[in-house]
């Protein structure tokens, strides 16, 4: 049972690092605001996205062609650079 809370630990210390380099990376930043811009930005684009993706998903016919392309893709990238050893190489 050590072991299991050990591993917790573990998880929390790095995560107070990771916390502490965020603190002070953004607290050596010149233009705080800038970076409230940026994430908002990235926000919205995020929604936006999302509600682009949602609308597409309820047509009727695009979702089953967007999966088959996408299956055709994965095919040929298996066929082109996982299949034969010479090519695995160039990947």
């Amino acid at each position: 049972m050590a072991a299991r809370w050990k591993g917790v630990s573990d998880t929390s210390q790095q995560l107070d690092e990771f916390l502490n380099d965020i603190k002070a990376k953004y607290d050596a930043l010149e233009n705080k605001s800038q970076v409230g811009i940026y994430g908002g930005g990235a926000l919205a684009a995020l929604w936006l996205s999302s509600a682009v993706i949602g609308a597409v998903n309820r047509l009727p016919l695009v979702p089953k062609v967007l999966e088959l392309v996408g299956l055709f893709y994965t095919g040929w990238f298996v066929y082109r650079y996982l299949l034969f050893k010479s090519n695995k190489r160039e990947l």
